[in-house]
């Protein structure tokens, strides 16, 4: 990766910490589960609206580091509108990106690129998936927590 795509990416995780994507709480959601770092303090609730087999809105409130934050906006972005499945293989997806499982091209991966580094960074790790574990027991559980643990 180019020092120029390196910062280009670092601007977009800025820029979604500063002002998050869908920052905010949805009313009677269908599915609304907290989720917890305790290595770095990382807190959210992920709000999720279902209908049919879609996810008609996702959102997210809360506290966090810079990538915890960005990671959880920019979740709530490419989840909202899609089926399940399609949301299921997102998540596949970026777990694979920031564990070091996946490598293809940056350019295919838009946003998501920018938590590529991530993986040279193990403790970070957490906190760029965290919102997107949290978003994964939504769909896939009743649980009403996650943790890092």
């Amino acid at each position: 990766m180019t020092e120029d795509v390196r910062e280009l990416y670092q601007q977009i995780i800025l820029d979604h910490n500063k002002k998050p994507k869908n920052f905010r709480e949805i009313e009677n959601p269908d599915r609304k589960v907290k989720a917890y770092n305790p290595l770095c303090g990382d807190q959210y609730t992920i709000f999720m609206t279902l209908e049919d087999d879609r996810v008609v809105d996702v959102s997210f409130q809360g506290s966090g580091c810079a990538i915890s934050k960005a990671s959880a906006s920019i979740m709530t972005e490419l989840v909202k509108g899609k089926t399940k499945e399609e949301a299921e293989q997102l998540f596949e997806q970026f777990h694979d990106l920031v564990t070091g499982k996946l490598e293809v091209d940056m350019f295919e991966l838009g946003k998501l690129a920018a938590f590529a580094g991530v993986r040279d960074y193990p403790a970070r790790v957490k906190c760029a998936s965290l919102s997107w574990h949290t978003m994964h027991a939504a769909l896939t559980t009743d649980t009403k927590t996650v943790t890092t643990e």
